[in-house]
């Protein structure tokens, strides 16, 4: 299972030791694994954190919770993802991780990932690929949640979901329906509206005949049409990729 990115927008010379960095830290994490059920804190905020992930099965999210109660989902983590590289860099995590669904986890100690980041270039490359990667998702979640109105950010959300499940599973275009193991409240969560505003822009979808959002599970209708609303928010490389506003084919 491939980077659920497909190494957005690097430099084409940059490809093969992305790739050969990519296989080395899968080597060194594939014997060691962690399943997990579904909202179960895997990171908690404000603490050390001895280890680096990658997702093989399930979905995980980047959440920052408030004294008040309120949270916000900053990232959301699916297959083929590698996260908490910031674990060799930093002594705290600001912010939690948690799982969305069920999850099966390869991890590596932050120390001897650190040891093959200063010893091998190709992993070194790709442990800084995905801190950009993660900075490239984030400015796009920025200009959608300053920018944005529900539907565009609702619409960007699935078709970002799909796009990067497309990339890591090798699907093709004729995916059309996934799994979203989120809440309505997680939902709301990440897109910034609160539950009644995520399910009246889930019902327009449905009525237009754009996308069904029902019992954790999405089904696309017109790909097309969800692409046109998310398209001001989409960044260069997602508008430039078929993955993320192809039609599927009938």
């Amino acid at each position: 299972m491939s980077d659920s990115a497909g190494f957005a927008l690097h430099r084409p010379e940059l490809d093969e030791p992305l790739k050969r960095g990519e296989a080395k830290i899968l080597g060194l994490m594939s014997k060691s694994v962690r399943r997990l059920g579904p909202n179960e804190t895997l990171i908690n905020a404000n603490t050390e954190h001895d280890y680096v992930y990658r997702v093989r099965e399930g979905w995980a999210g980047r959440i920052r919770r408030l004294d008040d109660g309120r949270a916000q989902f900053i990232l959301i983590f699916l297959p083929g993802d590698l996260f908490a590289v910031k674990s060799m860099f930093v002594t705290r995590h600001p912010d939690a991780v948690q799982t969305l669904s069920d999850a099966v986890l390869e991890q590596i100690d932050h120390r001897r990932l650190r040891d093959a980041y200063a010893g091998d270039a190709d992993v070194a490359l790709r442990c800084t690929w995905q801190i950009l990667e993660e900075e490239r998702r984030l400015h796009s979640w920025v200009t959608s949640l300053g920018q944005g109105d529900a539907e565009e950010r609702l619409a960007m959300l699935l078709v970002d979901f799909r796009g990067r499940l497309v990339i890591s599973s090798g699907a093709g275009d004729s995916l059309v329906e996934y799994d979203l193991p989120m809440t309505q409240e997680q939902l709301g969560d990440h897109l910034g509206i609160s539950n009644v505003h995520v399910n009246r822009v889930v019902k327009s979808f449905r009525e237009r005949g754009i996308a069904t959002v029902h019992s954790k599970r999405v089904t696309l209708h017109d790909v097309a049409a969800l692409t046109r609303i998310a398209r001001p928010l989409l960044d260069v490389y997602e508008r430039g990729t078929p993955e993320y506003s192809s039609t599927p084919h009938s």
